[in-house]
């Protein structure tokens, strides 16, 4: 039925302008063309029936001009009913329902690059130190690094700037003199920052939360240890046996407890870790820090031993074979490369790649294939090393993937 043709009876009269309403998906907005057909119904009803309702006319722009107040109005109206559904909500909205979580929105989060340091056995380069890649841009020890026997360490520094700043491997340099520190470099690329938490990711963290009021389970534990400033990912698991067993490339310890970070600092983790675990549960992973319990009611809080392992970054290489014609634009390999990372980063409503992941090759069609008409697909592989063959890239999990442009290939058939 027309909305020219359908009367409501509202507490001032009757109309022709159909109303939002309510179905079982949801509010279900009229069109605008009902919404005009609607007014110019009720002007001409007004005037006796007797105008033209040609839009040219004085009462057609009036209509017209009605129409866009109320299709602006059945917009802001569907906002606010579409804001109240998590799966839905955007912005301030979105905001609101995380409040009911004790949530707040993550900012942007630090580029986190693994270096390899060098010099005299013994030194220690105090957390905050800095070093520069060719960029310009700098990064701080997370944490004091120690050099070994043989005079070498590795350590993570964070970028001083939040948000995706790219940091290719071999790029890190020594920016300020310290004795006994000669050399530095990163033998893969660091583990790119993100932006202020988008809508997507949000609720995702949202939908993990749920568990965060809860102790002793893995989602309560991952809950804790994502909400830690800084913190990039997160992967939790545990051998509930009383033997060592390997999960996805990792040996667990009997009856531990095995979580793996990429960003935040050790004692935040661990704190966080500590807040969650079950009494009585061992840990597996290599960084130790000593947390006091400060939730006791003891005169002098006792202190526990935390372990945990920090992420390793793994290099991935993809390789794009696209058809050739005379529609593939001159900056096909920028365009490409910007998609495949888009995709990688979760930039695109996808999941972000992440520890223990497996890259897909599939995963970056679809970017890529938006890119236009002109980007026909001929095969995606990606793998661990250069001129990639395999479909999919596994990793395990105390691996946390990067990609950096450079490892994108792009080829025309």
């Amino acid at each position: 039925m027309s909305a020219s043709s359908t009367t409501q009876q509202t507490s001032y009269g009757t109309t022709s302008v159909p109303a939002p309403r309510l179905s079982s998906s949801g509010f279900v907005m009229p069109q605008e063309a009902e919404v005009l057909a609607g007014v110019l119904a009720d002007i001409n009803a007004a005037f006796g029936n007797q105008l033209s309702l040609s839009l040219s006319t004085p009462q057609g722009q009036l209509a017209v001009s009605m129409t866009a107040i109320l299709g602006d109005a059945y917009d802001q109206f569907l906002a606010v009913a579409n804001g109240v559904d998590p799966a839905r909500a955007t912005g301030r909205m979105q905001d609101a329902i995380g409040r009911l979580y004790f949530m707040t929105r993550q900012p942007a989060t630090a580029t986190v690059v693994a270096c390899v340091c060098t010099g005299t056995s013994g030194t220690v380069i105090p957390q905050g130190s800095l070093v520069q890649d060719t960029s310009g841009n700098s990064y701080a020890a997370s944490a004091a690094i120690t050099l070994d026997e043989t005079g070498t360490a590795t350590g993570n520094f964070v970028c001083t700037v939040a948000g995706e700043t790219a940091c290719p491997a071999q790029s890190i340099r020594l920016s300020q003199a310290l004795n006994g520190w000669a050399t530095v470099t990163n033998p893969v690329a660091g583990v790119t920052g993100r932006n202020t938490e988008g809508r997507i990711a949000f609720e995702r963290r949202r939908q993990v939360s749920v568990s965060l009021n809860s102790v002793g389970v893995n989602n309560a534990i991952q809950a804790s240890v994502q909400a830690v400033p800084g913190v990039l990912d997160a992967y939790v698991t545990d051998n509930s046996t009383g033997s060592a067993v390997t999960i996805k490339g990792v040996t667990l310890a009997a009856h531990s407890v095995y979580v793996c970070v990429s960003g935040g600092s050790d004692d935040a983790v661990a704190r966080a870790i500590l807040s969650k675990k079950p009494p009585g549960c061992a840990y597996t992973g290599t960084t130790q820090v000593q947390v006091s319990d400060t939730d006791t009611a003891y005169s002098k809080a006792p202190v526990y031993n935390v372990s945990f392992q920090r992420a390793k970054p793994v290099a991935v290489y993809v390789n794009v074979k696209l058809s050739s014609s005379l529609q593939v634009p001159a900056d096909v390999q920028t365009q490409v490369r910007k998609a495949v990372l888009a995709s990688f980063l979760g930039l695109d409503g996808g999941a972000r790649a992440g520890i223990g992941s497996v890259i897909y090759a599939s995963r970056f069609y679809s970017s890529v294939a938006a890119l236009g008409s002109w980007a026909q697909i001929i095969d995606i592989t990606a793998g661990p090393t250069a001129d990639p063959t395999a479909i999919s890239m596994a990793l395990s999990i105390d691996q946390i993937p990067v990609l950096e442009a450079k490892n994108i290939s792009v080829e025309l058939a």
